[in-house]
């Protein structure tokens, strides 16, 4: 068993020994988001960058809601058309609800670009 109090990697509480190395990476300029990346964004070499094919699944989601639809009604499309989630699975309306929150900056958590 190994005696916390005695080594100084494993004094600190786990989460501020994971906030420090999330620190450091962002100082390093590394991507340090909690848990995957927003749809429309992934990580490469370590950075958060747009992905092309999902930005243009955002625009259609934005298309398709400023001209009325419901968030059902895009999912529907969405689903007809083969299109998925990040994940690869179906559309849902909770699921382009917070592509558009996200869009309108209406997530605290999210990162307006």
């Amino acid at each position: 068993m190994i005696d916390a109090e005695s080594n100084s990697n494993y004094s600190d509480p786990v989460w501020e020994r994971l906030e420090a190395g999330r620190q450091a990476k962002a100082e390093q300029g590394g991507y340090v988001g909690y848990g995957s990346p927003a749809f429309g964004e992934r990580v490469v070499d370590g950075q958060l960058v747009q992905d092309n094919r999902e930005q243009e699944v955002i625009e259609m989601i934005r298309r398709h809601h400023k001209s009325g639809k419901s968030l059902q009604k895009i999912a529907d499309w969405l689903n007809a058309n083969s299109y998925t989630t990040k994940r690869g699975n179906q559309w849902k309306r909770i699921s382009v609800k917070r592509v558009l929150d996200r869009l309108y900056g209406k997530n605290p958590k999210a990162f307006n670009n």
